[in-house]
C-alpha cells in the first residue's frame, strides 16, 4: 500500500508538471517578439540587433525556467552563438497580473553568404528546474535576411607625396656691399673702389649675372656737415649707381642693362642707424649708452638732439668710432639663382636612374623633384629608388617610393596588386623608422585599406591626422579615413571626414552613402545626384541612381524611387536584379511600378 501510495503521489506530480507544460506552451503562442532593425543590417563588420519579448500575464510558473533562443540560418549554416533569455516567475513578481516584458542586445559577424536568405529563428523552451523536463515551441521565423546596404563603399585611395624641398621658382639671392665717403661729401674715393669690398663688386658686375634690381641706400651720419646738406644722401646713392652704370657698360652687358631697375633710398635726418651701432658698441659702458637714447627717443627735432649728444662725455668717441660707419652707401643687389632648368633636371635625373652619370650630378631635392616632372610610373619610381640609394636616410625619399608603389597598384589587381602594396608597405615602415611622418602614416592608411586590414588603416589615417600634413595631402586622407569610417559603422565621423576630402566622384559617392546610413536621407539623395550628374554608365554613375532610390524609398518618395531605380538599371543591368531582391525594396517588390522600372 505504501508503494502505492507513493506510485499515485508520482504519477500525480508529473501529470501537473506535464500540464503546466502545456499551458505554458500554450500561452507562448501569444507571446509578442519584435525585432529592431527588421530586415537585420549589417553596419561594420556586425549584424547587430535589439529583441524586445512580451510574455502573457499568468504564463511564469514556479519551478519553470521559460527561455527563448534565437538562432541565425542561412543555407546548411546556422549562429548558434547567440545567448537564449531566461524567464522566471520569481524575477517578475508582478507576472500573474501584468505582461512580462525583457529586451536583448545580440550581434554576430558577418559573413558574404548571410544576406539574402538568411532567417530569424525563435524557439521558446520550458524546463523544470527539479527533474529537467522541457518542451519547446516550434521555430519561428521573426526577421529574413540582412540588408547590406553599407558594403556599397567605393574604394577611395591616395597616395601622399611628401614636399620634394626643391624651389623651381625664379629665386632673387641678394649680395650687399657697402662704400664709406668722407664727411659732408659724395664723391666716391679712389680707395673704396680699391678696397676688397670694391673689387668684389666689381668681379660680380664682370660676371654678368641675371640682375633684377639694385636698391642703393645712401645714409649720412647726424653731425653739422652732414646734416646741412639735404641731398648728401641721395647724391651718395647716385655715386654708386653711376659707378655700376659705368661698369656694365665696360662690360659690354648691352641689352642686359635696360631689364636691371635701380632704385635710390635716400635716408635722411634717421636715427636707426645710430642706435643699431650703439647697440653693438662696446666702446662707451650701458650708462653712457641709456644717456645718448634718452636724447635720441626724447623730445626735440633731428638739430636739438644732435646739439645735445655734442655735449655728452663720451661724444668725442662715438663720433670717432661711429660716425664714419654711417656715412656711407649701402648696395644691395638682388640676382637670379643659377639654376638647372626642368629639363636638364629631367634628363640627368633619368641618368641617374640608369647609373649613368653620378648621383651626386643632382641634389637630393632636385632628384626627388625630378620625378614630379613625368607623368610615368615606371619612372618616377626609378627615380625615387636612385634617392633611397643616394640617401638611404632620407624618409622623404622611401615615402615617396612608397607612394608610387600605391599608385601602381590603384591600377593593378589580384596577386600583382598585393605585391605592389607590400613594396609599398616595406619602404613606407622604413620612412617612419628614418622619422616619422605624417605622409607615411597617410600612405599606409592607403595600404591598409587595400589590404582590408580596416583597423589598422584607421589608425594609421588618425596618426596621420594628429600631425602635419600638406593641405592636398590632407584633403586625400580624408577621403581615404572617411572611406574607412563607413566600413566601421561610424557614419557620422565619415560624413565629416568627407566633407573635408578632396572633390572627388569616389569621397562625394562615399559621402552620401555616409549620409544615407545615417539616417540624412535629404542630404543623401542629394550627394548621389551630384555624382550622377558628372558621371555616366556602368560603376560609381549607376550605383550613385541605385542608392538615391535606397535614399527615397526609406523617405516613402515612391515616384524617386521608381525614376532612380530605372536610371540604375538603364546604366548597369545587373542592379535591375540586384534590386529585385533587395531588402531595402522588400515593401515595393510586389508593386507593378516598381517592376515596370526594373524592365
Amino acid at each position: 500500500m505504501k508503494n502505492l501510495f507513493y506510485a499515485v503521489i508520482l504519477l500525480g506530480s508529473l501529470t501537473f508538471s506535464g500540464c503546466a507544460l502545456n499551458n505554458m506552451m500554450k500561452a507562448a503562442e501569444e507571446q509578442a517578439v519584435d525585432v529592431t532593425p527588421n530586415p537585420l543590417e549589417l553596419h561594420g563588420e556586425e549584424v547587430a540587433f535589439t529583441v524586445d519579448f512580451q510574455l502573457p500575464a499568468k504564463m511564469l510558473k514556479e519551478g519553470i525556467v521559460y527561455s527563448v533562443k534565437p538562432t541565425y540560418v542561412y543555407g546548411d549554416k546556422e549562429i548558434t552563438t547567440l545567448e537564449p533569455v531566461d524567464f522566471k516567475k520569481a524575477d517578475y513578481p508582478n507576472s500573474d497580473t501584468e505582461p512580462v516584458k525583457a529586451s536583448q542586445k545580440y550581434s554576430f559577424v558577418y559573413e558574404e553568404d548571410m544576406s539574402t536568405n538568411g532567417q530569424l529563428l525563435m524557439q521558446g523552451t520550458a524546463t523544470i528546474e527539479k527533474n529537467n523536463k522541457s518542451k519547446s515551441t516550434e521555430k519561428k521565423e521573426y526577421a529574413t535576411g540582412i540588408i547590406t546596404t553599407s558594403q556599397m563603399v567605393s574604394p577611395s585611395y591616395y597616395a601622399s607625396y611628401a614636399d620634394h624641398g626643391y624651389n623651381n621658382k625664379e629665386e632673387l639671392v641678394p649680395t650687399n656691399v657697402n662704400f664709406y665717403f668722407d664727411q659732408g661729401r659724395s664723391v666716391l674715393k679712389t680707395s673704396e673702389l680699391r678696397s676688397d669690398r670694391g673689387q668684389r663688386l666689381n668681379a660680380f658686375i664682370a660676371d654678368k649675372n641675371v640682375t633684377r634690381t639694385v636698391t642703393i641706400t645712401g645714409t649720412h651720419s647726424p653731425e653739422g656737415p652732414e646734416r646741412i646738406n639735404a641731398n648728401l644722401s641721395e647724391e651718395r646713392a647716385k655715386a654708386i649707381e653711376n659707378y655700376y652704370r659705368r661698369q656694365m657698360k665696360r662690360y659690354d652687358y648691352k641689352g642686359m642693362s635696360d631689364s636691371i631697375e635701380f632704385i635710390l633710398k635716400p635716408v635722411v635726418e634717421d636715427w636707426s642707424g645710430l642706435k643699431s651701432q650703439l647697440a653693438e658698441y662696446d666702446g662707451i659702458d650701458q650708462s653712457q649708452k641709456d644717456e645718448w637714447l634718452a636724447i635720441i627717443n626724447g623730445a626735440g627735432d633731428f638739430e636739438e638732439k644732435e646739439d645735445r649728444l655734442q655735449k655728452l662725455s663720451s661724444y668725442k668717441k662715438v663720433f670717432k668710432d661711429i660716425y664714419p660707419e654711417l656715412r656711407a652707401a649701402k648696395t644691395e643687389v638682388l640676382t637670379v639663382k643659377d639654376k638647372k632648368s626642368d629639363a636638364e633636371i629631367s634628363v640627368l635625373s633619368k641618368q641617374v636612374a640608369q647609373d649613368e652619370v653620378s648621383a651626386d650630378t643632382l641634389s637630393m631635392e632636385e632628384l626627388l623633384y625630378a620625378a614630379s616632372l613625368t607623368p610615368s610610373l615606371d619612372e618616377k619610381a626609378a627615380i625615387y629608388k636612385a634617392a633611397t640609394k643616394k640617401n638611404d636616410d632620407s624618409p622623404v625619399a622611401h615615402n615617396n617610393y612608397g607612394a608610387v608603389h600605391l599608385e601602381m597598384a590603384m591600377d593593378a589587381e589580384g596577386s600583382e596588386m598585393n605585391s605592389l602594396v607590400e613594396q609599398a608597405i616595406t619602404h613606407l615602415e622604413i620612412s617612419n623608422k628614418k622619422e616619422e611622418n605624417a605622409a607615411a602614416y597617410a600612405n599606409l592608411a592607403t595600404a591598409y585599406t587595400m589590404q582590408g586590414n580596416y583597423e589598422k588603416a584607421y589608425d594609421a589615417a588618425t596618426k596621420a591626422n594628429e600631425m602635419q600634413l600638406s593641405s592636398e595631402n590632407e584633403r586625400g586622407l580624408m577621403g581615404v579615413k572617411g572611406g574607412i569610417e563607413v566600413r566601421l559603422g561610424d557614419y557620422e565621423k565619415a560624413a565629416t571626414s568627407l566633407n573635408n576630402a578632396t572633390d572627388s566622384e569616389e569621397n562625394t559617392f562615399n559621402k552620401g552613402l555616409a549620409q544615407l546610413l545615417s539616417g540624412d536621407y535629404p542630404n543623401a539623395v542629394s550627394s548621389f545626384e551630384e555624382v550622377a550628374g558628372k558621371t555616366s554608365g556602368k560603376g560609381i554613375h549607376a550605383k550613385s541612381h541605385y542608392l538615391a532610390a535606397v535614399a527615397s524609398a526609406r523617405q516613402g518618395k515612391d515616384a524617386a524611387v521608381y525614376e532612380h531605380l530605372q536610371k540604375a538599371g538603364q546604366a548597369d543591368a545587373d542592379l535591375k536584379a540586384k534590386a529585385l531582391t533587395d531588402l531595402e525594396f522588400v515593401n515595393y517588390q510586389a508593386n507593378e511600378e516598381f517592376r515596370n522600372a526594373l524592365k
